[in-house]
């Protein structure tokens, strides 16, 4: 799906950036925003997530709205917390599965209640089983470079569970920074590495906007060769597990930042903001991204430059 001029971005808005709103979407609801991103030819869209209703209000009757969506109109995903969410998702024929591991125990402790350890076990089990059944699973590393209870994290751990993720056959990893701390910097030193290591066929990345660093560390993995981030319709985003996690960047910004680099996305930007505007409206609570302003004012010289 890359090239060297290409950046694929994902919206995770339909899960990611619904989960922690306050008014729950229906199923119908959810389904019109996620047509709305397919129809602004969203490459690669998270769906929703395989969890438990009482845990996750929003997320319920997820594989109900997976079988109701136009198939192969883009690369859905859905996040699975374990065993039985693999099956679930398999069974009803998701096109991509995540696992989620953090690099912080305390934060696998505080979100599922298990430790590092235990939760990479489950995952390498899930893991082997989707290699034998042929289907695609990948893998978010979050907490990648803070978490909010143990602070910042070391790239050995990052290097040490990505390898083993990988060689149990992973097909990506999203490098998440969960609450929003990195520094550009701090994001250019880790992926240089893991691009390094791993190349960037292999890794994406997800940012949160907490310190208003979202899109300056898009640009610090650019510039070390990423070319696949997420990023979230009209800036919806947090997680409910992980104190002082803000919204995700938005997907309008990180659009137009890639592009006006001289990258191509196949976006379509008019429809884009329109699909941001049904997330406003839908959820009460959405801004829209930082550029949202700009770009309705001037779509039309966007598209001719």
């Amino acid at each position: 799906m890359t090239s060297p001029q290409h950046i694929v971005i994902n919206d995770v808005g339909p899960r990611d950036g619904l989960q922690n709103q306050p008014k729950v979407l229906s199923i119908e609801e959810r389904s019109s925003l996620i047509n709305a991103l397919i129809d602004a030819q969203l490459p690669a869209i998270e769906v929703g997530a395989i969890v438990s209703p009482k845990a996750v209000p929003a997320m319920a009757g997820s594989t109900e709205l997976l079988s109701t969506l136009p198939a192969n109109a883009s690369h859905y995903s859905m996040l699975i917390p374990n065993q039985k969410g693999y099956e679930l998702g398999r069974d009803a024929g998701a096109p991509v599965m995540s696992l989620v591991i953090a690099t912080s125990n305390t934060m696998n402790e505080k979100n599922i209640r298990r430790t590092t350890d235990d939760i990479m076990q489950q995952s390498m089990n899930i893991l082997a089983q989707a290699k034998a059944e042929n289907q695609c699973v990948q893998a978010y590393l979050a907490t990648a470079w803070a978490c909010p209870f143990e602070g910042q994290m070391s790239l050995d751990s990052l290097l040490s569970l990505g390898a083993q993720l990988l060689e149990a056959g992973a097909n990506k990893l999203i490098i998440a920074d969960t609450i929003g701390a990195a520094s550009p910097d701090q994001v250019a030193v880790f992926m240089n590495k893991l691009v390094t290591e791993w190349g960037s066929e292999k890794l994406a990345c997800h940012f949160h906007d907490t310190r208003a660093m979202g899109l300056a560390n898009v640009y610090a993995a650019i510039e070390q060769g990423v070319r696949e981030f997420d990023a979230s319709i009209a800036g919806l985003g947090g997680c409910p597990f992980a104190p002082g996690a803000s919204g995700n960047v938005a997907t309008e910004d990180v659009t137009l930042l890639v592009e006006q680099m001289g990258f191509r996305t196949g976006i379509d930007l008019e429809k884009l903001i329109s699909a941001a505007d049904l997330a406003i409206t839908l959820t009460g609570t959405a801004q829209g991204g930082r550029s949202k302003r700009w770009l309705e004012k001037n779509l039309a010289s966007v598209a001719t430059n």
